[in-house]
């Protein structure tokens, strides 16, 4: 698209500059390198997917969000000339689109275990980090193409993987310097809550107000669920909950009480104290929460939910998941539980430039940079170029012989932290001069040492 005579691209899409993708590589190495250690294994699915695998599994908000792709070739040949006029929009579209593009990784990952069943081992740890697309407004931290890194266990009841997945996301955080506390609740505690009040049908509304006590006063939650249609009575019941604080065994014994005619409530307080007793057997870095009004789209969770935020910085959920029991059952494979992690690359970003947790050396791909003298100095340097490059260091020679200034500027532009220098008088008596970009400190090292040092 052009805008005068300047290209652009379209609105809710980024270009990434060199620096801000070997930052963004850094969030996503430390991820995929976890995602591994803990023994989940990668998968990639199209971007484009049919429309029938896509449609009808958002919702009909999530429906007008997907982008769709026109049929190729004569894309008008299955309408009429009435359908422009008569049809509504998605009538129409279904005419001539048959494909669109992923609108989250898990509905494709749902797809894909049921298209491979016969070929994967359940229970099947997958990981997917990959981009996908949403028809979106675009606005602040909302964009149309987005990356998402998600982790799932499917084929599996126990809460074990739900343990691992938050040791997971702990030594995530620990390693990218961000310090967060991981919430926890459950599903089946809230459908507990609704109904003690009396109200299973106001579930959603009951736990969408309640999710709203830390941004608003108590007296606009509470007339808020008397608009859903909350009874004074059902009030009563749940005001209790919202002053529940003090340490998660204290929030549990008062909710076991609570909640002792509710037997599913109290299959999700027994849920959320395995868990905890396994988490206690191991150490994590971050802190752990139970959070009762946590939902997290809750249509679609069935047990445990997860959630993660910044402790340093305001923003939204920066991770987040949990169980669901028949991901699969949408494509004719009922039965099959799962849980699963998402991280939120994006905003892992942001919290990131805010904190300055990248490192002076998350700056660029290169760790040395060699100085072009000449032609002659380039025969004594290009033996110790390979060497390091053998040896696993990224590398590079400034490509011309021009004023030494000008090489050390692009070396300073491109954050590489290490520059070697070898001009007549090092190459005389074998050694080169490495300079420390980062402090300025220069030293004489004896050329056949350089790998060793730099390493």
């Amino acid at each position: 698209m052009m805008t005068g005579n300047k290209p652009s691209i379209p609105k809710g899409t980024r270009d990434f500059t060199p620096k801000e993708m070997v930052r963004r590589n850094f969030i996503f190495q430390v991820i995929k390198r976890n995602f591994e250690l803990f023994g989940y294994l990668p998968v990639e699915t199209p971007a484009l997917e049919n429309l029938s695998t896509l449609l009808g599994k958002y919702g009909e908000e999530g429906d007008k969000l997907l982008f769709r792709i026109l049929n190729s070739g004569d894309f008008t040949s299955g309408i009429q000339a009435d359908d422009l006029t008569v049809l509504s929009p998605a009538a129409l579209s279904s005419k001539i689109c048959d494909r669109g593009l992923r609108y989250d990784l898990t509905v494709p990952f749902a797809r894909f275990v049921v298209q491979h069943r016969n070929e994967i081992a359940f229970p099947f740890r997958r990981y997917q980090i990959q981009p996908v697309w949403r028809a979106d407004r675009p606005q602040k931290g909302r964009y149309r193409e987005f990356y998402q890194c998600d982790a799932d266990v499917i084929g599996s009841n126990s809460l074990l993987n739900e343990v691992e997945l938050i040791q997971l996301t702990d030594k995530v955080f620990a390693e990218l310097g961000i310090r967060v506390c991981i919430k926890l609740n459950n599903r089946k505690i809230l459908a507990g809550i609704s109904e003690i009040a009396g109200v299973p049908e106001k579930l959603t509304d009951i736990t969408q107000a309640m999710d709203k006590l830390e941004k608003t006063s108590k007296e606009q939650v509470l007339d808020e669920l008397r608009n859903k249609g909350l009874n004074e009575t059902a009030i009563g019941v749940i005001l209790p909950l919202f002053n529940l604080s003090g340490d998660i065994n204290g929030k549990i014994r008062f909710l076991k009480s609570y909640l002792e005619n509710s037997p599913a409530g109290l299959k999700g307080i027994n849920e959320l104290e395995i868990m905890l007793e396994l988490i206690g057997e191991i150490q994590l870095l971050n802190r752990i929460d139970f959070d009762i009004t946590l939902a997290r789209g809750l249509n679609y969770y069935t047990g445990a939910i997860i959630e993660v935020k910044a402790l340093d910085m305001e923003i939204g959920s920066i991770c987040g998941g949990g169980r669901y029991d028949d991901l699969t059952g949408i494509f004719g494979m009922p039965g099959v539980s799962g849980v699963g992690i998402s991280f939120g690359a994006d905003r892992i970003y942001d919290v990131m430039m805010h904190l300055n947790c990248f490192s002076s050396r998350v700056n660029s791909t290169t760790t040395v940079m060699f100085v072009n003298f000449g032609n002659a100095e380039l025969k004594f340097i290009l033996p110790l170029l390979q060497e390091l490059r053998e040896r696993g260091v990224n590398a590079e020679v400034y490509p011309d012989s021009v004023k030494i200034k000008k090489q050390l500027d692009y070396a300073n532009a491109n954050g590489i932290p290490f520059v070697v220098m070898a001009g007549e008088n090092e190459i005389a008596g074998n050694v080169v001069t490495l300079k420390n970009m980062i402090d300025g400190e220069q030293k004489e090292i004896e050329a056949g040492e350089l790998w060793k040092e730099i390493q």
